[in-house]
């Protein structure tokens, strides 16, 4: 692959206040910040072109909570933006791509309402992003509260020719915890589908950047286009820029 891997570093909003959750759990979240906007404006000053960005709360509320805090991120990232949480339909897909972000992840309605995501993938190539979040390999839903009997794999193959931009794959099992990254889990799921696919949750460190950077170097169709980063960056554990020269090869 010459492309490189992109890294997002990761805001994720509740209260209006920049939080990670451990294991996505509402109750086991640690603030980092109050100023989102003079965070994503961090970001970019230390190298980052793109950033992931979710509404915890509208993850569990189904519909934008932080939708004004979102606003202010977007006007100060001079990237590309990335959103989910609560995004279920298509009212909220267009209000957001009309509002400067980049490209939407969807992941509930990905389980609940393929078709929706299917038709929105069609409409709006390269915008629209399907989450696939994972506790022992079957998908997790609303906020994650949930696990359903769906395997990863299968929901990835629902969308095979849909035109979806990224799989969006979370081991949940590790997120916010610094346990490392599910490089293997990762790989598995680009090697099943032509789907590229970002990795996320756990990521501890310099050698998870290093360690996809690996696992991505023998996939020849859709492969391991970025991955996303949150607690590790927060706590001192990963350089910013380090990790975007690891990526970049």
């Amino acid at each position: 692959m010459s492309e490189p891997l992109i890294v997002f570093p990761a805001i994720d909003l509740k209260g209006g206040q920049v939080v990670r959750l451990a294991e996505g759990d509402m109750d086991r979240a640690t603030v980092y910040g109050s100023d989102p906007a003079a965070q994503a404006r961090a970001f970019a000053e230390a190298g980052a072109t793109h950033l992931h960005v979710v509404d915890l709360d509208g993850a569990f509320a189904g519909h934008a909570v932080n939708a004004a805090v979102v606003e202010s991120i977007v006007a100060a990232f001079p990237g590309k933006v990335q959103l989910g949480g609560g995004i279920r339909d298509r009212a909220a897909v267009d209000r957001w791509l009309g509002l400067g972000v980049d490209r939407v992840v969807i992941g509930t309605a990905a389980l609940d309402h393929p078709d929706f995501v299917r038709e929105a993938a069609r409409d709006l190539p390269g915008r629209i992003v399907v989450a696939v979040d994972a506790r022992d390999g079957f998908v997790a839903t609303q906020g994650w509260a949930d696990v359903s009997e769906v395997r990863v794999v299968d929901l990835a193959a629902q969308f095979a020719d849909a035109g979806v931009a990224a799989l969006l794959f979370t081991d949940v099992g590790r997120d916010g915890l610094l346990k490392g990254c599910n490089v293997e889990a990762t790989q598995a799921l680009a090697h099943a589908t032509s789907i590229p696919v970002i990795a996320s949750g756990g990521v501890a460190g310099i050698e998870d950047i290093e360690a996809l950077m690996i696992a991505r170097s023998g996939i020849v169709e859709g492969g391991i286009e970025g991955v996303i980063t949150g607690r590790a960056l927060y706590d001192g554990r990963l350089d910013l820029a380090q990790a975007l020269k690891v990526a970049r090869g």
